[in-house]
């Protein structure tokens, strides 16, 4: 057995006041040792002591623990990377170095360092189909050009919950489009919602869009809200090659698009629209704490003026938006991204500057080709829907990412969620393997990191399991499949042999939509048991998979 060292009543701790989110986990999460700030106390001879402190040396994330026990008593020292690195730290010691011993506490000596395998672990939402306060009336489920039908508070109530569950599970950004709503607190609500994030190491990243989805305020009459300026200038307006939308063929069911103020867009080439939308970004980087911008392109048609039409002619072929394969330009892409993320760095340099270079077009060398100007800083997401993901897990080599005019990629996941799949699409499946799968093949080819969608809320075990895959695997992918079992899924849900089986049932649920009764009956009947067996919180795990069954089973015919 290692050496331990214990805590036990008073324990100084240097560094709180610097460091106020981790302080707060150490005095929830570790109520058994009084945690005190050394600034107040002054008794660094006289008790334990645990110091917390910012490394600038460290990449961003990482951390170092230390601890030993020293001639005036217990050491403890987290020193971490910027931002997050000391959370991150104080998390490992809270869930899974500390043991809780009658009045006390045991850690064992020694030292763990870690760093984040993946840079970017990020979540991608939209607001309004955001649930994790489930409290709540107006829930939506998919959607993108939807009103907010909650409760004025309902965003903050909602997206404090996610900040929080990525805090303790080293998930680094989020993306929110709809990040700016008058019906949801405007200006003030988000300005709230990033000091509340930037003091748990959370990256807020707004979603913002090029002369679409509402520019740099998605919902708001303001001078930066596309509505409000092509109101008043109606002559910027984009030609649009056809009605606003598109279709995706891995969802079974069709998408409607309404033809309404959500769906208008600006000419792309116009010089007003250009810089309207460099100094609405220029604004955003300004006037909220923020952590970085999801910038894209907008996706559900461009402009097909004779000045567009001229303006990439020498770059694309317009051919390649036919149908619906395409619905943006990477022409546009190539004149806007950089000048967008000149514009917000100039204001904050520490930014994450995400460009969507959108979907299903990774593999196609001359989709690429007009991206070659795009500034080597940016963070380049390359989204994937299931058929083409299955394609490129296949065929993506570390030699083709290497050869990428953007140097520092991420994949996106469009699927797992409620963007694919049959008529109950896959928002609540059981989806970390498909993580699992994503985060090594991005490691091994040179990708920098993965963004999911993070909507629905962990009380729904399936995704909760899905969610811990997704940190767990972003955050080390050298980690088997075996021993993320045994070490994170085993204690939800009552040891290793259990989450197997769990797991198994779940993706009996999820990839059969026509199950006989008397299948539902065992599943419900097994899941029941293993309620019987258990109590709190892994009870309640095993109690929501027999609701999955019996609601399938009430829906039969």
């Amino acid at each position: 057995m290692p050496e331990t060292i214990r805590l036990e009543g008073k324990v100084s701790v240097v560094g709180a006041d610097d460091h106020p989110h981790a302080m707060r986990r150490l005095r929830t999460a570790l109520p058994q040792a009084e945690w005190v700030s050394a600034a107040e106390t002054g008794e660094l001879e006289r008790s334990p002591v645990l110091v917390m402190s910012t490394d600038p040396a460290r990449d961003e994330g990482a951390f170092g623990i230390s601890i030993e026990s020293g001639e005036g008593g217990p050491r403890v020292a987290v020193d971490g990377g910027p931002f997050s690195g000391v959370i991150y730290g104080v998390e490992e010691l809270i869930q899974k170095q500390a043991s809780v011993a009658g009045s006390g506490i045991e850690l064992p000596t020694g030292t763990v360092e870690q760093a984040p395998g993946l840079k970017y672990r990020t979540f991608w939402n939209w607001d309004h189909s955001t649930n994790w306060d489930l409290n709540q009336i107006g829930v939506q489920e998919i959607g993108v050009m939807n009103p907010y039908a909650k409760p004025a508070d309902g965003f903050l109530a909602d997206f404090r919950r996610v900040v929080d569950f990525m805090s303790m599970n080293r998930i680094a950004a989020i993306a929110i489009y709809g990040f700016f709503r008058e019906s949801h607190g405007g200006v003030e609500a988000a300005q709230e919602l990033c000091r509340y994030a930037n003091e748990r190491g959370v990256r807020i990243l707004p979603g913002v869009a090029i002369n679409a989805y509402g520019g740099a305020v998605w919902e708001m009459d303001h001078p930066y809200n596309l509505t409000s300026w092509l109101r008043q200038h109606p002559e910027l307006s984009a030609q649009m090659e056809r009605p606003p939308g598109f279709q995706l063929q891995d969802l079974a069911f069709d998408l409607y698009f309404p033809d309404a103020v959500y769906a208008m867009r600006g000419c792309p080439s116009r010089p007003e629209n250009q810089q309207w939308m460099e100094d609405g970004i220029a604004w955003l980087a300004e006037t909220c704490d923020i952590g970085g911008i999801n910038i894209e392109a907008g996706d559900y048609g461009v402009c097909g003026c004779p000045l567009c039409e001229s303006r990439r002619a020498a770059r694309e072929d317009a051919r390649r938006r036919e149908g619906y394969a395409e619905s943006w330009s990477h022409a546009d892409m190539a004149d806007f991204y950089p000048r967008l993320y000149d514009a917000a760095l100039s204001k904050r340099s520490d930014l994450w500057i995400y460009s969507e270079i959108q979907w299903d077009n990774l593999l196609d060398a001359e989709a690429m080709a007009p991206l070659r100007s795009l500034p080597q800083g940016g963070i380049y997401q390359h989204t994937f829907n299931r058929s083409y993901w299955n394609r490129a897990k296949q065929e993506l080599t570390p030699g083709y990412a290497a050869g990428l005019p953007t140097k520092t990629n991420v994949f996106r996941c469009q699927f797992c969620c409620q963007w694919n799949g049959d008529n109950r699409t896959e928002r609540y499946f059981f989806n970390g393997r498909d993580f699992h799968d994503m985060a090594k093949k991005a490691h091994q080819t040179g990708f920098d990191g993965l963004t999911v969608w993070g909507e629905p809320s962990p009380y729904h075990t399936s995704t909760e399991l899905s969610y811990n895959a997704f940190a767990r695997f972003t955050w080390d992918p050298s980690l088997s499949w075996d021993d993320w079992l045994r070490e994170d899924a085993g204690p939800l849900l009552g040891g290793e042999e259990a989450a197997r089986r769990y797991i198994d049932l779940s993706i009996t649920l999820d990839q059969h939509a026509n199950l006989d009764r008397a299948e539902l009956d065992r599943i419900t009947g097994e899941a029941l048991d293993a309620v019987r067996s258990s109590s709190g919180d892994v009870a309640r795990r095993w109690l929501w998979l027999a609701d999955q069954a019996t609601r399938r089973r009430f829906m039969t015919i």
